[in-house]
């Protein structure tokens, strides 16, 4: 009943994202899902994409991501409550996974990871370290751990820029490794951080090798990251405790 219940709250979610990822990119506020053709503003009841499938005022039809973010965010937030069973990390880690996944839309379609959703994330995370369980999060290790994201993903912005040229780590990465390590903690964030960038690094591999890009494309790193980020934040604590196993 519980999976089901949180199938629904994803749904909902998933119409925040998409108003989200349309509009801060833009720098305008928030609106009420609409037409991007012809800026109908849709009923309350036709919010989600599975149910209008088209616009009713010129017929255009849904955009595939928006369909995408929808299944895929009922279907994880469905999975949730078995994966996290405790409830405050439960929902506190639901809302941080519904932000990676809005950093993982706007970077993919924009190329940009914005401050106005990084900077009051980090924020309310570390507000938040003090309501999850102390294996999860605790104040001083959020606080370590947004420092620590933010001085790793720093210096992967420098030796991108040396190596690799201007865009090739940006300033939005870095903040979004701090809001990382401020979510996860000191003990998790290394972790997110490497995962997202072997996913980065192999999958941006099979792109160029394939030739679906070319070295010349800029390819968005942030979405790597907030993968990386997801997977902590479900199984970092199992991840972390198997790793240091056995050393203790």
């Amino acid at each position: 009943m519980l999976n089901l219940l949180f199938a629904f709250i994803g749904l909902l979610v998933a119409i925040v994202i998409n108003i989200l990822a349309d509009d801060l990119p833009l720098r305008i506020r928030p609106l009420p899902p609409h037409c991007p053709r012809c800026a109908h503003t849709h009923k309350p009841l036709y919010w989600l994409g599975l149910l209008r499938r088209h616009c009713p005022a010129c017929g255009q039809p849904v955009r595939p991501r928006v369909i995408w973010v929808e299944v895929g965010t009922a279907v994880l937030f469905a999975l949730l409550p078995s994966l996290i069973p405790e409830p405050r990390n439960l929902i506190v880690n639901s809302f941080y996974i519904a932000v990676l996944i809005l950093v993982i839309v706007i970077d993919l379609e924009h190329k940009l990871i914005l401050n106005v959703v990084t900077l009051p994330v980090t924020a309310v995370a570390l507000a938040a370290s003090l309501i999850v369980t102390r294996d999860q999060n605790t104040i001083l290790l959020a606080v370590t751990g947004a420092i620590l994201g933010l001085i790793i993903a720093y210096i992967m912005y420098g030796f991108g820029t040396l190596f690799f040229g201007a865009g090739a780590f940006g300033y939005g990465d870095v903040k979004l490794a701090m809001a990382m390590g401020a979510m996860m903690g000191l003990h998790r964030i290394p972790f997110a951080l490497i995962i997202g960038i072997i996913l980065g690094g192999v999958i941006s591999l099979l792109l160029l090798a394939t030739r679906l890009v070319s070295r010349r494309d800029a390819l968005p790193y942030g979405q790597y990251l907030a993968i990386g980020g997801i997977i902590m934040l479900i199984w970092g604590v199992e991840i972390f405790n198997s790793y240091i196993a056995p050393y203790r």
